[in-house]
């Protein structure tokens, strides 16, 4: 049976991709690029978070335990620990949100590390 909405929605998503990937291209600020189109800014961060959203629900994350999943900010994948990392030599580690960078250790607090991300995230 054909779900007429998912197929909706996924031309949506389809179609805002393509209008985010052209703002992206354009090197215009979000402000910039709707005021030249015409459009609302709120509507264009509805459908990126959507697209975001969409995004991570196809992502499979790996098996962790649920501690460690309760302390993943919303829209986030989780990250597989028990395999080593390719290299031992990285004992650090670089999360890039928007054009903010954020490099720490393995041993970093988790909690603080969250509330930074979330505060950077906040401001894209």
């Amino acid at each position: 049976m054909i779900n007429t909405r998912e197929i909706a929605l996924e031309y949506r998503l389809s179609h805002w991709s393509a209008i985010i990937h052209e703002r992206n291209a354009s090197g215009k600020s979000i402000k910039s690029y709707c005021e030249s189109i015409g459009l609302h800014q709120n509507v264009y961060h509805y459908w990126q978070r959507k697209l975001r959203e969409a995004a991570c629900a196809e992502m499979h994350p790996a098996t962790v335990n649920s501690n460690a999943v309760s302390q993943v900010p919303n829209g986030w994948a989780v990250c597989d620990t028990s395999q080593p990392l390719a290299s031992s030599k990285c004992s650090e580690f670089t999360i890039e949100i928007g054009k903010s960078r954020v490099s720490a250790t393995g041993d970093v607090d988790i909690n603080k590390l969250r509330d930074i991300c979330q505060m950077l995230m906040s401001l894209c």
